[in-house]
């Protein structure tokens, strides 16, 4: 039995809740599909915290908040060992990285140490205290947020660490119809309470969406297509002198592999089992934004990564 239909239906009980956000919800099925983590840009307010606890709501899994602040210490987030008088050992307390679906809250207000000990756990499962190596659990997701408004007090992430998020995305201020969807269900959940999930999924069915999203089609064309657009993020002289000049540095193989994911749980989700060329554009934006190193010269001209992106798909050939 498939189970697109089941996160369809997931996907529009999210919407649901999570109104004017529609790119925000889908990414971030997209990133539980694709097995990655995922870090949201936008300023307070914009339903970031909302989205990842509706979903929490839907999965049978836990679910822990960490607000993260710059007195923050490693051991906050991964744990720490505990003296028991009573056996005259040491016991590790397991910290909340150990929870299925994490929301790492304005993650660039803690400091280095912090950053490194989540970003450790996001990228090799496994959190490490002392001599010894605990295993994360198999359903393991990191959501985290920065505030792009207020840069006081904040540690900007390194190029190097931003690449184990799967994704960044920036979300904006919603339209005036979603503002008054919005103001109409908070004042029905304040009237009568949040409505109770009616689509609960597993973390065996997650696994089994998995697979099913690693055994979407994606033609050699269309993988070509991905990879030309990972090395000219890299070497594009070739394609334009002027992309060459703003391009400090393309993006990792991690950008290639995550790409390649992201666009096979895009054709998932919208009901197909292959990859089209306008999978893989509707996915790099949020795939190479964190990737690519602008120079200085870029940033003195105004240029965002997002233009450069929107150049290097113009000028690569459309796939077959």
């Amino acid at each position: 039995m498939s189970l697109q239909p089941t996160f369809s239906e997931l996907q529009a009980q999210l919407k649901q809740r999570v109104i004017g956000q529609e790119r925000l919800v889908e990414r971030l099925l997209i990133t539980l599909l694709a097995d990655g983590h995922l870090l949201v840009e936008g300023a307070p307010g914009l339903a970031k915290t909302t989205a990842v606890k509706a979903l929490a709501d839907h999965l049978q899994g836990d679910f822990h908040r960490i607000q993260f602040t710059p007195d923050l210490l490693p051991s906050d987030v991964t744990g720490s060992e505990i003296y028991r008088p009573e056996t005259g050992q040491f016991e590790f307390q397991r910290g909340p990285i150990f929870h299925n679906l994490v929301l790492a809250d304005e993650i660039n207000r803690a400091p280095a140490k912090v950053q490194s000990a989540l970003l450790e756990a996001m990228g090799e499962r496994q959190v490490s205290v002392g001599l010894r190596t605990f295993a994360l659990d198999r359903l393991f997701m990191v959501m985290a947020t920065q505030n792009p408004i207020e840069q006081e007090g904040t540690y900007p992430l390194p190029e190097a660490q931003l690449d184990r998020f799967m994704m960044q995305v920036l979300i904006g201020y919603p339209d005036a119809a979603s503002e008054r969807a919005i103001l109409q269900l908070a004042r029905n959940d304040y009237r009568m309470g949040q409505p109770q999930a009616t689509v609960r999924i597993s973390a065996e069915q997650v696994f089994a969406a998995r697979q099913a999203v690693a055994d979407v089609y994606m033609a050699e064309a269309v993988e070509d297509y991905v990879l030309a657009l990972i090395l000219a993020s890299r070497d594009a002289a070739a394609l334009d002198p002027e992309l060459a000049r703003w391009i400090a540095y393309g993006s990792s193989p991690r950008g290639t592999i995550a790409l390649d994911r992201c666009a096979r749980a895009l054709a998932w989700l919208q009901g197909r089992d292959y990859v089209t060329p306008d999978d893989v554009r509707a996915m790099a934006f949020d795939v190479l934004r964190h990737r690519l190193l602008l120079t200085f010269e870029a940033e003195a001209e105004g240029v965002t990564t997002d233009q450069v992106i929107q150049r290097l798909i113009e000028h690569l050939p459309v796939a077959a």
